[in-house]
């Protein structure tokens, strides 16, 4: 039975898919086909996430052997992984990997946790998933999490990082354990990647294509949008035309062509956010040993 030996445990919105994507290229490195199957945060379940997209309830791995069935392809790599940001946020999953892998190595990115919830806000916008404004899907944050929307929605919660690090660091050896920031993948992800190499144990001149994935933002043509994101008979009529590899690079590049202009998170409610985040922040600075100061602004 073949089982990871490492994870992307999140968080969501930080470039976790680019990380992914890095990965899968490396000749040592073997990931998922499925690069979120949630596996450790819901074996066993029977999921029924409600709100606009339920997706994630298809496509969530929860029984074990469905699950080694991911890693049958393995041959002779090194490192073998995926990449499930839903991990971060979760006890179970602390409890299963502790479980199943005990000595997997888990890497985690972090991000500006108030530019992260607006990533993600702008991530259902662009899907045609969300259809409040910003300041009201935060306040309707509380109410979508009673009625179990999937994570995705929940813009403010999935970025109190502190508690989550400081429990995954008391499970685990700190070894098996590496930090990134966003900030430094979007700054030199080359560095980032090459030390994340080195952590798995692989080859680490290999230089991988740097392409980002899964980027946010509000598209330009929202008919477009929808014909590449959601199920639909054009999508459906293309996918066995043509490879999966060229499906996905003509995705990526129509997506991206045809997303508009940056939308900037409004000052003041990222000062409302910095201020509800400040104490959380302060006590990931003491965690990571990392200056955060930035964040607070």
């Amino acid at each position: 039975m073949v089982m990871p030996n490492f994870l992307i445990i999140g968080a969501a919105k930080a470039g976790t898919s680019s990380l992914y994507s890095y990965l899968k290229q490396h000749p040592q490195i073997y990931m998922s086909p499925i690069k979120e199957p949630r596996f450790f945060a819901l074996e066993g379940e029977t999921l029924d996430f409600q709100g606009l997209a339920q997706g994630i309830n298809s496509r969530s791995v929860t029984q074990i052997e469905d699950y080694c069935r991911l890693f049958q392809g393995v041959t002779n790599e090194i490192a073998i992984g995926e990449a499930s940001t839903l991990y971060l946020h979760s006890q179970k999953a602390i409890a299963r990997i502790k479980h199943y892998i005990p000595k997997a190595k888990l890497i985690a990115i972090l991000r500006d946790p108030a530019e992260r919830a607006f990533s993600s806000y702008l991530h259902l916008v662009r899907d045609g998933y969300e259809t409040l404004s910003f300041a009201e899907g935060l306040d309707a944050e509380e109410s979508r999490i009673r009625e179990k929307w999937q994570p995705l929605w929940y813009y403010k919660q999935r970025g109190f990082y502190a508690d989550w690090i400081k429990q995954y660091f008391a499970a685990f050896e700190r070894e098996q354990i590496k930090i990134y920031l966003y900030d430094d993948l979007v700054a030199d992800s080359s560095a980032v990647v090459k030390d994340i190499y080195q952590f798995l144990g692989v080859d680490n001149d290999f230089t991988p294509e740097f392409t980002r994935e899964n980027v946010s933002g509000i598209p330009k043509n929202k008919v477009l949008q929808t014909i590449l994101t959601k199920e639909n008979p054009i999508k459906s009529a293309l996918k066995p035309l043509l490879p999966k590899k060229l499906r996905h690079s003509l995705n990526r590049s129509i997506t991206q062509k045809n997303l508009g202009k940056k939308t900037i998170l409004d000052p003041d409610i990222r000062e409302k956010l910095v201020d509800m985040y400040k104490l959380d922040i302060i006590h990931l600075q003491t965690l990571l040993g990392r200056d955060l100061v930035k964040w607070m602004k």
